[in-house]
């Protein structure tokens, strides 16, 4: 299966395609360029590097969210584009489930966090299992959601992640701009044994949600470009200040 990825849920672009397990291309730039000034470019780039005829393309896969308010719709437009000019189908791949790919197969939490501002952050936690062998009818999903994608407070998933920890055992890994931005207050409330992603495999990229959607394909999630809609999980800073004002 041949997969075109599309990732614009944080500050990196980052565009990629992978066939059959294998990465054939992935374009990221992490600069302050409005992703509508660098995504098509990028796009036609690795086009135009793989001679790759876009008919040949299986499936569109997008980072759905959460993320970027901006950026998520800019990365939806394209792809939705793509696959209605192509009558192809879409993979809708969580973010924080294409960041916890670049640790595939890792013992640890992985918790892949975006900084949502006032010291909240979109985070989920999750661990791999072991693969069943392929005698299942259904594939099994290595990726065990442990906590889904939610909008939570720092200290609050601080005192989530220790309870967790105690109770597996298991190393937290954490990961993803929020980790950064939030170290400090990570450092004064975490008790239990954790550690954080180098920085080439603490942002968005585009390879890890083209894995994602490898395996979301084969357990049929796939939908129309007229039905994708990214997650924001919850509303814009835009429009909650108009609510208050129509409160008022």
């Amino acid at each position: 299966m041949k997969i075109l990825a599309i990732d614009s849920s944080g500050m990196p672009a980052s565009v990629a395609v992978c066939e059959d397990g294998t990465l054939l291309a992935e374009y990221t730039l992490n600069f302050k360029r409005t992703h509508s000034q660098t995504l098509v470019p990028m796009l036609d780039e690795v086009r135009n590097m793989l001679e790759l005829d876009l008919e040949s393309i299986d499936a569109i896969a997008a980072a759905g969210g959460p993320g970027s308010f901006t950026g998520l719709r800019i990365g939806s437009a394209a792809a939705k584009g793509i696959g209605l000019a192509l009558d192809k189908p879409l993979i809708h791949v969580p973010t924080l489930e294409g960041l916890a790919y670049h640790f595939y197969g890792s013992p640890c939490l992985v918790v892949p966090m975006i900084d949502a501002r006032n010291k909240q952050v979109f985070a989920g936690i999750y661990t791999f299992g072991q693969i069943q062998p392929e005698k299942d009818t259904e594939p099994e999903d290595p990726l065990r959601v442990i906590c889904d994608q939610t909008a939570i407070g720092v200290a609050q998933l601080c005192t989530r992640l220790n309870e967790l920890a105690q109770e597996s055992g298991k190393t937290v890994l954490l990961l993803g701009d929020g980790a950064h931005v939030y170290r400090d207050l990570l450092e004064e409330q975490l008790t239990m044994p954790h550690w954080y992603a180098p920085a080439h495999l603490s942002q968005q990229k585009a390879g890890s949600v083209a894995v994602r959607a490898a395996d979301l394909a084969r357990q049929g999630k796939l939908e129309t470009a007229a039905q994708h809609r990214p997650d924001y999980l919850r509303v814009s800073q835009a429009e909650r200040v108009r609510a208050q004002r129509l409160g008022q």
